[in-house]
C-alpha cells in the first residue's frame, strides 16, 4: 500500500470530466481519478480552505462520524476494475476498526475533512500511475488537455453539460492518439 496526497483537481477537456490527482508521498508517481462534478467541487472547496454557509454532504458525513465518537483513520483506493476505482473508508470507534465501501471521490472528500491519510493499493499505482520526473509540465506532458477547474468559464461549461451526449464522450476517448502516434506526429512536424 502506498501513501498518497491530493495534488490537485483539474478538468479533462477531452472527456469533459473533473480529475483529482493523487500523488505518491515517496516518489513522483501520480494517479489520475476521474470524478463527478459535485465531488470535484467539494474536494476543491476543501483544498482552497473555503467553508460553505451550510454543511454539504461530505461535511455532514464528517460531523455525523464525529458525533458518533468515531474517527476516520484512513481511506484506501483498493482497486481499479473496468476503468472504475474502488475505495474503502476505515473508521475507528471504541477501539474497533470498521471498513466502509465508498466511491473514491467521496472517500477523498471525507479524508480531507477528517485530516485522514489516503492510501492506494500497490496494484492501483502500478496499473494507473503516471511517472513524472519533474521536468516539464505534468499536465501538458502526461494528461493531454487538462485545465484547472478555476480557469473554466462556468457558462461555457454549463452549455457543454447541456449538450454533450454519452456517444460524443465515448467517441472523444476513442479518438485520443496513442503516445507513439503523438511522437510520430511530432517527428513529422519537425522534419
Amino acid at each position: 500500500m502506498r501513501e498518497m496526497t491530493v495534488y490537485g483537481v483539474s478538468f479533462d477537456l477531452v472527456g469533459k470530466q473533473p480529475i483529482v490527482l493523487l500523488k505518491t508521498t515517496d516518489d513522483e508517481k501520480f494517479v489520475p481519478v476521474w470524478i463527478g462534478h459535485p465531488e470535484a467541487a467539494s474536494i476543491l472547496m476543501r483544498l482552497q480552505g473555503q467553508e460553505p454557509p451550510r454543511p454539504q454532504t461530505h461535511d455532514l458525513l464528517a460531523d455525523v462520524i464525529t458525533q458518533l465518537d468515531a474517527e476516520v483513520v484512513r481511506v484506501t483506493v483498493t482497486e481499479l476494475r473496468e476503468s472504475t476505482f474502488y475505495a474503502s473508508i476505515t473508521l475507528r470507534r471504541n477501539g474497533d476498526e470498521i471498513e466502509v465501501d465508498s466511491r473514491t471521490s467521496d472517500a477523498i472528500a471525507l479524508a480531507l475533512r477528517a485530516d485522514a491519510k489516503i492510501f492506494a493499493a500497490d496494484e492501483v499505482v502500478d496499473e494507473s500511475g503516471i511517472e513524472f520526473d519533474g521536468e516539464g509540465d505534468l499536465t501538458a506532458a502526461h494528461l493531454a488537455a487538462v485545465t484547472p477547474l478555476a480557469d473554466l468559464d462556468p457558462d461555457e461549461f454549463r452549455k457543454f453539460l447541456d449538450t454533450v451526449t454519452p456517444e460524443e464522450f465515448a467517441l472523444a476517448v476513442e479518438e485520443e492518439p496513442a503516445e507513439d502516434d503523438e511522437a510520430d506526429e511530432e517527428e513529422d512536424d519537425e522534419g
